[in-house]
């Protein structure tokens, strides 16, 4: 048996860290405009984008890469890199792009397509769709 945890656990954690990484991006300078001592709280606006970046490559990759390899769904792939590639160019260069809001909605268009890629992905290894015995456990 695998130590490996349910690959739809790993869809799930990536669906919450696209939706923490949006929020920061929407919320965040709402709220530091409001309360300057929260921006403190948060610390650098680069090394939060690298925390995601460590956090959310492996893991999207990973989960992704599965589902791929199990369903063959072309769109969750397209997705998934779209998505990747918007928050990897964000964190990257997103200082080189034509303003701080380009950079923002760069990373939210990157998490919300990550995201929906991650939730077509665990759709598909549900028990309830009749194809598996489990959560991604047996081949369709």
């Amino acid at each position: 048996m695998s130590t490996i945890p349910a690959k739809g656990h790993i869809d799930k954690i990536a669906i919450g860290l696209s939706a923490l990484c949006a929020v920061h991006c929407l919320i965040l300078p709402l709220i530091a405009g409001l309360l300057p001592a929260l921006a403190a709280l948060t610390g650098s606006h680069v090394h939060f984008h690298t925390l995601m970046l460590v956090a959310v490559l492996p893991l999207s990759s990973f989960a992704l890469g599965a589902g791929w390899l199990r369903h063959r769904d072309a769109a969750v792939l397209a997705l998934g890199l779209t998505g990747l590639i918007l928050i990897v160019v964000a964190a990257t260069v997103g200082h080189d792009l034509p303003s701080e809001a380009a950079e923002r909605w760069t990373t939210v268009a990157g998490s919300l397509l990550l995201a929906l890629a991650h939730l077509r992905n665990y759709r598909q290894c549900r028990p309830s769709d009749g194809c598996h015995k489990g959560p991604c456990q047996s081949r369709c």
